[in-house]
């Protein structure tokens, strides 16, 4: 198949949309498809671009692979009205090259939401091609923004929803990453023929149980006997990092307890701001892929946070890789949530945004290895089972190539 993957975020950016649309790509790009991607330089989380990367059009071909890279403008310090700008610069700069493509004739057009301003173009691409539209919901944007206060167009806001709406009914396909998104696809007018569940996946041979202890912890000088509690992701505004700083306050006087926060995002300086000086917090840049296995196996447990107003509106990508390692999770999630319900299989679930019942959650956990251990054995299980690679990937591949046909 011809396949074109539309998509802000991409290759190299080692965490969110970027890591997973950078990994379908590869796939199936050795699995003998011809892939041409239009996407942007890499730049998140840490929203600058990477550096040895230019700010311009340009073009690297691998193979049977071509990604196109397009300007935009990224904010320092992003704020609501200055993302949107930022996912208009991208929308707008891509566009012409997006147009391009109808020469090249395409068998399917798959747009990445966020952000779901590029909707309209790959639409028209695909309709000028005669491929196949198919749109990717990695999180609901729209809701998110509404939910979260970062829209300030409250009295829009049904106008906004149905113009979303309008959108999504053009498309041949809609995917999303849960049941429980899948549902809510529904809900907002989808026809069910059209809905896919696509998950995200985790490569369960690259990131696996350690047998010894990760060397991270040495080079952190974090002493053995200590219960590491770790957070690692993304630093945004949905994440609900307030909560987890707020828990270690509460536990600093428990000096066997150990939090490592690893991540970068728009969040992260007003966090460090905000809870200095906290004795038993660590803080550490983004890590290398190559060191991701090596940091998931330094935590004995793993803290999955979340605003308490996106429940459902996003399936944390980080999961994955948190069930791989074989480390019990600690999830803020409300009981109905699909994070609540894998929490529940291999961890705990607590309520969103309840700094004191997740600072009792650690405490419980950290003193009660036998449990950690069999609740990380749960988790890897589950990992092995529902979210191993090139099982959803063949899937995924197969139910194209089915509706191309």
């Amino acid at each position: 198949m011809k396949i074109l993957i539309y998509s802000i975020n991409f290759a190299p950016e080692l965490t969110g949309i970027g890591k997973y649309t950078g990994e379908m790509v590869e796939w199936l790009a050795q699995a003998g498809h011809e892939v041409r991607v239009i996407t942007a330089p890499p730049y998140y989380p840490q929203w600058r671009i990477t550096e040895g990367y230019a700010n311009f059009w340009g073009r690297a071909l691998s193979g049977n692979l071509t990604v196109y890279r397009c300007p935009l403008w990224v904010p320092q310090r992003p704020s609501a009205l200055k993302r949107l700008l930022h996912l208009a610069s991208f929308a707008l700069s891509s566009f012409p090259v997006l147009l391009w493509q109808a020469h090249w004739r395409p068998d399917a057009v798959i747009v990445i939401e966020p952000p779901l301003m590029c909707a309209p173009g790959a639409w028209l691409l695909a309709r000028l091609s005669r491929a196949k539209a198919w749109l990717h919901v990695q999180d609901f944007e729209v809701d998110a923004a509404f939910e979260l206060g970062m829209l300030p167009l409250q009295r829009l806001r049904n106008t906004i929803l149905n113009i979303e709406q309008w959108l999504m009914r053009g498309f041949d396909h809609i995917s999303t990453i849960s049941p429980n998104m899948l549902k809510r696809l529904r809900d907002k007018g989808v026809d069910p023929e059209k809905a896919v569940l696509f998950p995200n996946w985790v490569d369960t041979t690259e990131i696996f149980p350690q047998d010894g202890p990760s060397p991270l912890r040495a080079e952190l000088g974090i002493s053995p006997h200590k219960t590491v509690v770790l957070y690692s992701g993304n630093m945004g505004e949905k994440q609900g990092l307030e909560t987890v700083l707020q828990a270690a306050g509460m536990l600093a006087g428990d000096t066997e307890i150990q939090f490592v926060l690893c991540g970068e995002g728009a969040a992260k300086g007003r966090l460090q701001q905000q809870y200095p000086g906290l004795p038993n917090v660590v803080w550490l840049p983004l890590q290398p892929a190559q060191r991701l296995n090596d940091l998931l196996n330094m935590a004995d447990l793993h803290l999955l946070p979340q605003r308490a107003d996106v429940a459902d509106l996003v399936m944390p990508s980080k999961l994955t890789g948190m069930l791989a390692s074989g480390r019990s999770v600690i999830a803020g999630a409300h009981p109905a949530t699909q994070v609540a319900e894998v929490a529940r299989q291999c961890g705990i679930a607590v309520a969103p945004e309840n700094a004191t019942e997740l600072a009792y959650a650690i405490q419980q956990l950290s003193r009660d290895a036998a449990m950690r251990s069999s609740l990380g054995a749960k988790a890897r299980a589950y990992a092995l089972q529902h979210l191993e690679r090139d099982a959803i990937l063949t899937r995924f591949a197969e139910q194209l190539a089915e509706r191309v046909r």
